[in-house]
């Protein structure tokens, strides 16, 4: 009985373990190579297309979740080389994306 509990509780934690790492991947498979690894843009795509830094709080504070939301899915109306994701990610990948953007907010 104690080791199917575990089982279960395990299965139960596991996903939330696997969302965490899975928005880092589809962070570094989809958004790195323009945007860095903490949001600056300081690629060489981010620098030719002028990409703002999502690090600083002025961005932060101004971009809504549903703006970058939207960013994401439809591609940003201020960089047309911004792909849509729509057809790519889920929502649920959309929305971790977003929450993990909000984490590089510079302090």
């Amino acid at each position: 009985m104690m080791k199917r509990f575990a089982l279960v509780m395990s299965l139960c934690l596991a996903p939330s373990a696997y969302a965490a790492d899975d928005v880092v991947d589809v962070w570094k498979a989809k958004c790195k190579s323009c945007h860095g690894d903490d949001g600056k843009a300081q690629t060489k795509m981010g620098q030719k297309e002028s990409i703002v830094d999502m690090s600083q709080a002025a961005w932060q504070a101004a971009e809504s979740d549903a703006e970058i939301r939207q960013a994401i899915a439809d591609g940003s109306p201020r960089n047309t080389k911004m792909k849509a994701f729509k057809y790519k990610l889920t929502a649920a990948q959309i929305d971790a994306l977003v929450g993990y953007i909000r984490t590089m907010k510079a302090k």
